[in-house]
């Protein structure tokens, strides 16, 4: 329906209801129709480098339950974020949205942001899935990583926060991993994200990341965000037709999607409560003692 809002199906079979999806792991950024360049008010949290120099796991469900209450005062049902790739370059043009170089300090903290925000009945997504570390030719660049270094780095933060706090969706990143992009990557998704961490969720892709839809479907990426106009809906029939994607594949997809739009609708219709109605001032307090535990005084 719009650059953030994913249209419904409404039929005599099927009510099910757009998903408005908004950035805003730091602070809620709900676009209005018509532009993606302007947002609804919303409180301004400390960003997750600063958040992580708490090391208050309380504190981040805090900002969590926070932001998942915002959401649904303006009627989002997914977050997008926390955003939780390691830090690895100091040019990093993204360094501020992630937590730390330290996976275990990235991996516990988003858990607990993650279980604050579904706490209001809010989903969230963690990204970028993964070895998305830099933003110079993000779109085509292929990270080249060893097994040791992959699993000890690169996905131990994500596998903490898959573990810990069942986050209901995961975005896949832009570049390749080892040869083949992350959205379309069967190892990635489906042995390590599915099978060994036992994600239940939905894997979207990054607005514009989609390269190979049929092979993304094949590999278990459920949902491409837009970018693309529409025009792998046409290579999809086809596959079908040929026999190059099989209806078990395409069905395993719908469904979780299904099951997103399913979880949003209940999420939306149920009372929110008197709190979301006059939360700002308080979340705004939230932020100013977030910030200030968020400092650190370093000393020779």
């Amino acid at each position: 329906e719009s650059f953030c809002t994913l249209s419904g199906c409404l039929t005599k079979k099927f009510d099910l209801p757009s998903v408005h999806v908004s950035d805003g792991p730091h602070g809620l950024r709900k676009c209005p129709p018509s532009t993606a360049f302007d947002s609804e008010p919303a409180t301004c949290f400390p960003t997750a480098c600063a958040l992580a120099n708490s090391w208050n796991e309380e504190l981040l469900h805090e900002v969590g339950a926070a932001l998942g209450t915002e959401c649904r005062h303006q009627r989002v049902s997914v977050l997008l974020g926390p955003g939780m790739n390691v830090r690895r370059h100091p040019c990093g043009g993204r360094n501020f949205e992630y937590f730390s170089e330290d996976p275990l300090v990235s991996g516990r903290l988003a858990a607990s942001l993650v279980n604050g925000i579904q706490s209001r009945q809010v989903s969230a997504c963690i990204k970028h899935f993964v070895a998305n570390n830099h933003e110079t030719r993000r779109f085509v660049v292929d990270a080249e990583v060893d097994q040791r270094t992959l699993r000890e780095i690169y996905l131990r933060g994500f596998e903490i926060a898959v573990r810990r706090s069942q986050p209901h969706l995961i975005m896949g990143s832009y570049n390749r991993l080892n040869g083949a992009y992350c959205c379309e990557n069967k190892w990635l998704l489906q042995d390590v994200l599915r099978r060994e961490w036992g994600f239940e969720g939905l894997v979207i892709t990054d607005w514009g990341a989609m390269d190979d839809r049929v092979a993304a479907i094949r590999a278990g990426c459920d949902l491409e965000m837009p970018g693309s106009q529409g025009v792998h809906d046409t290579t999809i029939k086809k596959a079908l037709k040929d026999g190059t994607l099989s209806q078990h594949a395409l069905d395993s997809v719908v469904s979780r999607v299904v099951s997103l739009a399913a979880r949003s609708k209940l999420a939306m219709t149920e009372e929110v409560g008197d709190e979301s109605q006059n939360h700002h001032e308080h979340h705004h307090e939230l932020a100013y003692r977030a910030a200030a535990e968020c400092a650190v005084l370093l000393k020779n």
